[in-house]
């Protein structure tokens, strides 16, 4: 009787455990790189409510700059309308070359440039641009960890069958690389 119950546990109750194991484990690292990218996205978003006042505080000073402002409030817009990690990634890194640009031409306002409102805007805007590194990095790694749990062996035999594909990271484009230049 043992022996039959011990052929019954090895053959139907320990794989229904095994498979409930490796489940559990990829339902995990997913939560995880959802919370990641949820916390990268609310960083875009408070990085996108400080574009509108950065631009009126410029409109003010550089009333003849209109197509950098409009470039800037539309790379904004994009990355508010944005579905899907991908898009938000490609929005980001758009409206990241457009504050360069915005930065650029502020470059030729002194007095723009001393404006404690845009002093302010800067100062914010750099902070944010600082935390959107650290949880991209934060991202990149769980996002790391969730693809190899789905590529080693014996999740990747289960992986898709529970519905689990790879993940993309949150890469910049190599020109794109250094940090927007933020100067007072």
């Amino acid at each position: 009787m043992i022996v039959v119950f011990l052929f019954l546990f090895v053959l139907f109750i320990l794989p229904v455990i095994f498979l409930i194991f490796i489940y559990n484990r990829l339902v995990n690292r997913k939560n995880q790189v959802d919370e990641a990218f949820s916390q990268i996205d609310v960083l875009l978003t408070k990085r996108a409510d400080l574009i509108p006042n950065l631009v009126e505080t410029v409109k003010g000073y550089a009333k003849h700059e209109k197509t950098v402002l409009e470039n800037v409030a539309a790379s904004r817009s994009s990355l508010i309308n944005a579905q899907g990690a991908d898009e938000k990634f490609k929005a980001s890194e758009t409206l990241t070359g457009t504050l360069k640009t915005l930065f650029a031409v502020a470059e030729n306002y002194p007095d723009l440039k001393a404006d404690r409102n845009f002093q302010d805007l800067q100062s914010q805007l750099s902070q944010v641009e600082s935390e959107i590194a650290a949880t991209r990095a934060s991202y990149n790694q769980q996002v790391r960890d969730y693809n190899t749990l789905q590529e080693t062996f014996p999740a990747n035999l289960f992986a898709q069958t529970f519905g689990h594909s790879l993940r993309q990271y949150y890469e910049i484009a190599a020109e794109k690389k250094e940090p927007p230049k933020v100067s007072f």
